[in-house]
Parts: C-alpha cells; structure tokens; sequence
C-alpha cells in the first residue's frame, strides 16, 4: 500500500472512492470522491487497486479523477447479476475468492475497476452471499428465503411507518379530508396498530412500529391517539377501554346462541317428572331492584302449627346448562356477570338468563329449595334441601318492601327473622360493616344520575340476611354430606374497630381495611367476617359460575348431576381466580369512571368529608356523599387528624384520565 493507491471504503452505507496520500503504520490518510481527506485504518477499506493516480495533480482533479472512477465502477456493478450467479454456485457452499468472483461475472481480461465493480454490488445486495473482506460464500435456498421473507417484511415494516405517520398527521388535521396516500385496508392497518399500541402499550406485538409511526408524526401517545380513534368514530368518547385491555367478550357466538336456541326447543320442565317436589302452590316472591331482568331466588313464607317456614328458592340453573357443555365452557370462560353503570354482560345469554332460567311471575320454573323451619323469635328448628318446582306469584323490588315493611305482616315477619339472624351472628363474632351504597348509571338520555342506597332499608337487609342464611346452610349441607365444594372462609380481622353494629361511618369504613382475605377451599372453615361456622355461595347460579357449581354439588345429593371430585374443585377454583379478578377490576373501574365523569361537572362545589389518616405529603379523605377517597395536600397552618369532618372543594377532575383533586374549602 503506497502513495497513489486507488482504494474504496464504507462510509454510512455508501462506498465511497479515495486515493491514498499517505500511509503510516497502517493508517491511511486519503482524499475521497467528495474532496473530502479522512484517515482511518487499512482494515477499513473494501477494495484496494493495484493500480494508482498521479499525485502530482492538484487535489480538485484528484477529486473530479475520483468521481469518474466511481462512476465508471458503479455503472459496471449494475450489470452483475447476482441472483443468477448464485443460482450456478450456491450448491457448492464454499468460499470464492474476489478474483475468482470478478471473473465469473466478467471473463474478458477484468480489470482493477471490475473487481470494485463486483464489491460494489455484492455490497449492495446482500440477499444471497455472506460478503467477508474479498471473499463471497453462497447462502442455502433456506437462508435466501429467510432473508427474503425477513427484507420484505422490513420493507412493508418501513412503507407502514412512512404512510402511517403521514395518514395521522392528515387526520389530526382533519378526520373529514380524504387521504389517497394509502388504501382502505391499509388505513385500517394502521387503526390496528395503534390500537394495539394503546391498550397493551409495551405488550404489544406492534410497539416498536407504532412508536415511530407516532414519533414521526410528531404527537404523543395517551390522550392524543385516543383522541384520535374518536376523530375516527373507532371509539366513542366513553369507550370502555378495559373491554379490549381485558380481552372481554360482550356477545355470544352465533355458534353458541344456536346452541342455546336448539336448547330452548325442548319443553320445559313440570311438575310430573317425579323427582321434584311440586311447590307451585306455594305464594312465593322475588325481591330485586328495579331494572333486575335474571331473578334466581325467590322467598316464600308460612306461618304453621305455631312456627315459621320460610323458604329459600333458587333458579336451578344445571337443568339447563350441562356440565362441559358449550354454554357451561362460556360460564366458565367468563365467571360472572359484569354489572356496570352503562352496560351489563350477563354470564349466560339474555334468552336462558332473563328468560328459562329467570324466576319470572306465573312461569313454572325448577328450583333447588332450602326450607327452614323457625320458633316465633326466630330460632331455627330445622331445615331440608331439596329440588323443587315453583311458580313466582309476586315480582316486587327493594322499594316495594320497604313501602309495605310497617302494614304487611309477612314482610314484618320476615325482617324481624332477618334481624335476629343477624343479632346472632353478631354474637358469634361476625363483623358487620354498614355503609351506604353509591348507585350509578345512565338515563336514557345518557346523562350520569347519581344517588346513595341505604343498605340497611328493611327490603335490602331482609333479603342480605336470609341469602346469608340460605347459604350458610346450604354449606352445612353439604359438609355434612361430606362433599367438597367451594367453600369460603375469612380468618379474624386484624383489629375490631367497634362492637356489635354500633361502629361511625369512619369506623365503618376504616374497618373494611382491617378485614382478612376471604378464602376458598374444598373443605368447610369457619368464616369469621360472617359469624358462620361455614359459607357458600350458591344463590346466583344466573349471574356466578362459584353459585353454579355449589348448586351442581347440591344436586349430585339427588341423583341429577355426576358429583365433582375436591381435585376438580380447586381446579375450578384456579381457572376462576383470573376472569373473577377481571370482573372486579372492570366493575370498579367502570363505576369509578362515570362518577368521575359526573364530577367533572361539579368543580368549585364543596363538598362534606371526614379526615381518614395522614400521610407523608397529603391527608387521605372520604367524601361522603360518594363515598369515594380523595387526598388533601398538606397545608401550612391547617393540622387535621381522624374523623375529622371537614368541607373540601372539587379542584380538577379527568375521568379518562382518572383524576380527581380536591383542595380544602
């Protein structure tokens, strides 16, 4: 290597064409095409001529000398066909030096420029050799079509980016301009992708390539692209977002709702089938809220021979919903009902949910019946389960009750029993928490109405205690029978706040925190927070797929199911743990939505709250007429403590962006 020297280097994935004007322990200083002098190291360079420049030109006309070479190697790579070369000498799978490679591809005495000229193209098109130095190896046909598969999905990766971010800038400016930059398919693609990207943000298969799309288009992620996809009507301003995020199903499969209706062909159930007992003469009544379509459990009462027998019946939802059937890996899939103020997604379809299975008034329906026999104070003498058939005669609501709890005696009755029952598990140590419930949905205008529900009204605790009960002994029953089923138990609260249910509303409250973790098990334990030496759930086999499998447990006792093992049970209970969790995170997260929505109107109003503890930097309160905690930064010369009433101001409130502050007024 000398003065003189032609040589090539890379330089930003480009070749660029240099003379040598020095050369000093193996590093070059050169003058390039571009005029330009750089030094690097002999290993750097591509290609190396034997043949050289006169150094005594001036360095324009080295220069201009340069570009015509370059030139001149540029226009010979262009006729190298490399896919046709390696089409000839892929099967040999060796090594081929650059001599060789330059006369394969110019066998007419090459030259110096046809060697650059061969390097040149290699270079540029690395699909079907691996390029080492001055020496070429042919890839597999599997290799090529890898790199093929791999380079066209960089290049679509590429044409996404470049019209995607085109596209939301257009949008952002205008969602009513067309955009001719891009199909319809491939607008919808990049909805897609930003779809993605804004629910599973660095889950999501398509993070890297929204990022850029976004980064170039010179917005922001969050607010900015949801804004974005309601621009484009993908989502409504209210959209539930958790319903993607979670992955929830909010329809049925045609192939399941066909299912269901070959379901509902068959007649339904009567009296005659010689397993149930015939209680349709019984006057028997649903109590539920108003807009409750899925009744599953009913009370009727009777005053006889100088006792009390009240029963408890439930919708027998296995007669209809087979285990392992389509509609039983549905319920199972999805756990529970979801309840939420502007939308409701039943567990089971609407026509089993609200209308075979549904205890609906004058239609004969099959139950699974828990009749309790009580003294005149309310002392239970006895009880018996068994399957039944029924015929609601009342359908009345929560204020229906409450409206009737002072002139009907079976309703004075009934929330006396419920009282007592609840009195003695107060004294079997249960913890009874009482605070108001915050009701929320929409009207049909869409507008948010909020109002609070007291949960001690005599129709609510009536029907709370006797579920409570019916539970408890359906628990009983099948302990006793020595089935596993999915019980739950509850140790000692950490601390007791107040004695019996004399506890404030800030005892109240705070007690709810002190509260264990209720758990499920195959065997009966006791639970504490009830009062109750055991405790199912088993009321709303409608709505809850644990209701449904303690009913199906029940039924095993008389012969109408095929018993589950405890193994079956805690497995059931695992594949349950996720989609229940689900159900909770939703329904609070709805609920928290739309009553921060509601707020947001209600800035600068002031509102009651008591002080609940103090932290670091702020203090934590409750707002009680929504029952909902809010933080109160600390303020020089204002010392609050616990229990403290006070009257805060609504600050700020982003109901998409889950915020809400408050100041003290």
């Amino acid at each position: 290597m000398e003065s003189g020297n032609i040589v090539e280097y890379i330089d930003r994935q480009k070749i660029v064409c240099a003379v040598v004007m020095e050369v000093k322990n193996q590093r070059l200083r050169l003058l390039s095409e571009n005029n330009r002098e750089v030094k690097l190291s002999v290993n750097r360079l591509s290609h190396r001529a034997r043949t050289g420049l006169d150094m005594s030109l001036n360095r324009d006309k080295l220069a201009e000398t340069l570009k015509t070479i370059a030139q001149r190697r540029r226009t010979l790579a262009e006729a190298v066909e490399i896919g046709e070369l390696w089409d000839v000498l892929n099967s040999e799978q060796e090594w081929i030096d650059l001599e060789t490679m330059t006369e394969f591809c110019f066998p007419d005495d090459p030259t110096p420029d046809h060697e650059a000229a061969v390097v040149r193209a290699f270079f540029k098109d690395r699909l079907y050799f691996k390029f080492n130095h001055d020496r070429f190896f042919p890839y597999s046909e599997a290799q090529v079509e890898q790199m093929r598969a791999h380079g066209e999905e960089i290049a679509r990766r590429n044409r996404i980016i470049e019209m995607g971010s085109h596209w939301i800038r257009r949008i952002t400016e205008d969602a009513n301009s067309p955009f001719d930059g891009a199909t319809a398919d491939e607008q919808q693609e990049f909805i897609n992708i930003l779809r993605s990207y804004y629910l599973f943000e660095k889950e999501s298969p398509h993070s890297s390539i929204a990022k850029e799309m976004i980064s170039r288009a010179g917005i922001d992620g969050g607010e900015n692209l949801f804004h974005l996809f309601v621009k484009l009507n993908v989502w409504g301003q209210d959209e539930n977002i958790d319903l993607y995020r979670y992955e929830v199903p909010t329809d049925f499969s045609e192939k399941l709702m066909a299912h269901t209706r070959q379901l509902l062909s068959s007649p339904p159930a009567d009296s005659g089938n010689g397993i149930r007992r015939d209680l349709t003469g019984l006057r028997t009544m649903t109590i539920d809220g108003q807009a409750t379509l899925d009744f599953d459990d009913a009370l009727s009462f009777e005053e006889k021979d100088g006792h009390y027998l009240l029963g408890v019946h439930i919708a027998d939802v296995g007669e209809f919903v087979e285990r392992d059937s389509p509609l039983d890996r549905e319920a199972l899939l999805r756990g529970s009902s979801i309840y939420m103020p502007d939308q409701k997604i039943p567990m089971l379809p609407p026509s089993l949910a609200e209308g075979r299975c549904s205890l609906k008034a004058g239609e004969i329906r099959p139950a699974i019946s828990t009749m309790i026999r009580l003294s005149p104070i309310g002392d239970i003498l006895g009880y018996e389960i068994f399957p039944s058939l029924i015929r609601v005669t009342d359908q009345l609501t929560y204020y229906d009750v409450n409206m009737m709890a002072e002139e009907n005696r079976e309703i004075i009755l009934l929330h006396r029993i419920a009282r007592e029952f609840r009195q003695k598990r107060l004294s079997d140590g249960a913890v009874q928490i009482s605070l108001p419930e915050v009701n929320i949905w929409l009207d049909e205008e869409g507008e948010v109405v909020v109002s609070k529900t007291n949960r001690e009204s005599p129709g609510r605790l009536l029907v709370s205690e006797i579920m409570i009960m019916a539970n408890w002994l359906m628990a009983t029953f099948l302990s006793e029978q020595g089935l596993p089923a999915i019980y739950r138990s509850q140790p000692d609260p950490k601390e007791r706040l107040y004695k019996s249910d004399e506890g404030s509303l800030f005892q109240n409250w705070m007690q709810r925190r002190l509260l264990s973790r209720f758990m499920l098990s195959t065997e009966a334990e006791r639970h504490s927070g009830l009062g109750l030496g055991a405790y199912v759930t088993a009321t709303s086999p409608i709505r809850k797929y644990f209701d449904l499998v303690t009913q199906r447990q029940i039924r095993s006792v008389f012969g109408l199911e095929t018993v589950y093992t405890a193994d079956e049970i805690r497995q059931m209970i695992q594949l349950l743990e996720q989609p229940m969790s689900c159900v909770s995170r939703l329904q609070y997260r709805r609920k928290r939505y739309w009553l921060l929505k509601y707020l947001e109107t209600k800035t600068g109003q002031k509102e009651q709250a008591i002080v609940l503890n103090r932290r670091r930097n702020s203090y934590q309160a409750l707002i009680t007429e929504y029952m909902t905690e809010c933080s109160l930064p600390l303020s020089s010369g204002i010392r609050l403590k616990p229990e403290d009433m006070i009257q805060v101001t609504i600050q700020h409130v982003n109901a998409r962006k889950d915020i809400f502050s408050v100041f003290i007024g």
